[in-house]
């Protein structure tokens, strides 16, 4: 049942990704994705009960997930996504893991053990949680290897649960080596400014308690980047086992 305060915003606010972006509501969602009452208002792009902040708790985990952006992926890719969608994100850390077992980023977040090994459990907890049809497959592009710690080469891959990079998070990359010399960067992401989720609420940044995850952009030969449990961007040593905290698109 809705309250006034709510009803008064279902009535002045727009029926569009837009403007749903733009109110941080934080409201508990799950009965309404479990019953089946979210899936037509995504599909249809309304979105009326939906805003930035809401969350559903999963079903099987219990864990806390956050509407961190809505149809943030729409049109994008080189096959382009066409189905309306939210991006959502755990409020915490889904567990501890590597980048990789030694401290290199040769073969960037592409061919790193996290993307092909160590995100899996965590992947699974999710598509237990959400059901896998309910989780968009997608392409995304990211970076494959790296020279002189920088990124000089990526391609698209099938994405369904993966990190996030800095823009995502901060609105700009800081860390990430985008330059090296005259050398230009594969610097191409569709994941391209900050989440609606991040801008309202910037101490969402932050998990809590405090502590690091990991974010997918190199930093340098043995360093990926990082939120700082202290609230700074920062990096890591790619054998650090750090937090993890991906990003995945629900329909």
């Amino acid at each position: 049942m809705q309250t006034p305060s709510e009803d008064l915003l279902f009535k002045i606010m727009p029926k569009n990704a837009g403007a749903h972006n733009s109110v941080y509501r934080g409201k508990d969602i799950t009965n309404l994705f479990y019953n089946g009452t979210l899936s037509p208002q995504i599909a249809n792009q309304t979105f009326d009960d939906i805003f930035v902040g809401d969350y559903i708790i999963g079903n099987v985990s219990n864990k806390k997930y956050l509407v961190a952006d809505i149809n943030y992926r729409f049109h994008c890719s080189n096959t382009q996504i066409t189905t309306p969608h939210i991006l959502m994100i755990p409020e915490g850390s889904m567990g501890l893991a590597k980048m990789n077992d030694t401290d290199i980023t040769t073969g960037a977040y592409a061919d790193s053990k996290m993307r092909t090994e160590y995100l899996t459990p965590y992947k699974t907890i999710i598509q237990n949680d959400f059901g896998t049809n309910h989780i968009l497959s997608h392409n995304n592009f990211f970076a494959r290897s790296v020279t002189n710690g920088y990124e000089n080469s990526g391609t698209w891959y099938q994405s369904e649960i993966d990190l996030m990079n800095e823009r995502m998070v901060y609105g700009s990359d800081i860390y990430h080596n985008k330059l090296n010399g005259t050398n230009l960067a594969m610097n191409t992401t569709v994941d391209r400014c900050q989440l609606s989720l991040f801008a309202i609420r910037k101490d969402l940044i932050l998990l809590n308690p405090r502590s690091n995850y990991w974010l997918r952009d190199v930093v340098s030969n043995t360093t990926f980047a990082t939120v700082d449990g202290y609230g700074f961007s920062f990096y890591g040593p790619a054998s650090s086992s750090f937090n993890v905290r991906p990003a995945f698109l629900i329909y």
